[in-house]
């Protein structure tokens, strides 16, 4: 007799609050893929994922998903191993320099919005096949900084890491509530879910100079909410998977239902996320 496993695909799975949501889903009963771009690394991750399961639980797949086409082929490789039952898009990131993606991208937007965005849409069929399934999308409390204008790929104002970061994520949110809309009744859940702050490796490359400059007193208070434990953020995110939840729902740090981050999805800005989006994919 042949034993039904749950599939499912955790994005930046490799360390940090990624690693943590891996490992728990693998205990509970997962098939989980682990997505990163460190072969050394994934290796280690499906080594923990076993351990933690007790059983052949884990796999690695390497792809660099600041690059929209290495997500279009991460998508179409798993899309063609038939339906899934959960995708984690934890991927994300936050610097305090600038930085440009192989595609000329700026790394918050190609990172935290449009790479995320591409994978999604391309697993739609895998998902809707795997149903009922589910889909997590991994926000911040960084959209409380965002500059919250689209007329361009970015603000014309300074860069500062966390505002960028923020704007990102702001537009993925509204991605991700447009979703749950469109997929509703479809056995498709959308889910958001910030984490909080945590102790992981993006979190140890931070400087005081992500943050624009009236945000500068808090550079203490930033810093202690970084030692939190990744074990403790990646609560939020296996709740936001695995806890019965209607579509659209925000979770937020405490791993309950948390409407924080809604009061920034305005009318306005969701219009100008919708026109900005498909602009800069070229479509």
């Amino acid at each position: 007799m042949s034993t039904y496993v749950r599939k499912a695909v955790v994005t930046a799975a490799t360390g940090g609050i990624g690693l943590e949501t891996a490992t728990a889903l693998a205990a509970s009963g997962f098939a989980v893929t682990v997505v990163g771009r460190d072969a050394g690394r994934g290796a280690a991750a499906v080594a923990r994922l076993d351990e933690a399961a007790g059983r052949a639980a884990g796999r690695f797949l390497a792809a660099d998903l600041s690059s929209l086409e290495a997500a279009r082929a991460l998508a179409v490789q798993l899309a063609d191993e038939g339906p899934l039952q959960l995708l984690v898009n934890n991927v994300g990131g936050m610097w305090s320099r600038r930085r440009d993606t192989a595609d000329g991208i700026e790394a918050s937007v190609a990172v935290n919005h449009l790479s995320p965005y591409v994978l999604t849409e391309a697993l739609l069929d895998a998902l809707k096949a795997g149903a009922p399934s589910r889909i997590v999308n991994v926000t911040s409390s960084a959209i409380m900084a965002a500059d919250p204008t689209y007329e361009e790929t970015e603000p014309p104002s300074p860069y500062y890491g966390m505002a960028a970061t923020g704007r990102a994520k702001l537009a993925h949110l509204v991605h991700t509530m447009d979703l749950a809309a469109r997929l509703d009744g479809q056995g498709v859940d959308v889910v958001a879910v910030d984490p909080g702050p945590a102790a992981t490796p993006n979190a140890a490359e931070m400087t005081i100079d992500l943050l624009p400059p009236p945000m500068r007193p808090l550079w203490e208070q930033v810093q202690q909410g970084v030692k939190r434990p990744a074990s403790e953020a990646a609560a939020a995110v296996v709740a936001a998977a695995t806890a019965a939840l209607p579509t659209g729902t925000l979770i937020g740090p405490a791993g309950v239902p948390d409407d924080t981050l809604r009061q920034y999805l305005t009318a306005e800005v969701t219009a100008a996320v919708r026109r900005w989006t498909p602009r800069l994919l070229g479509a």
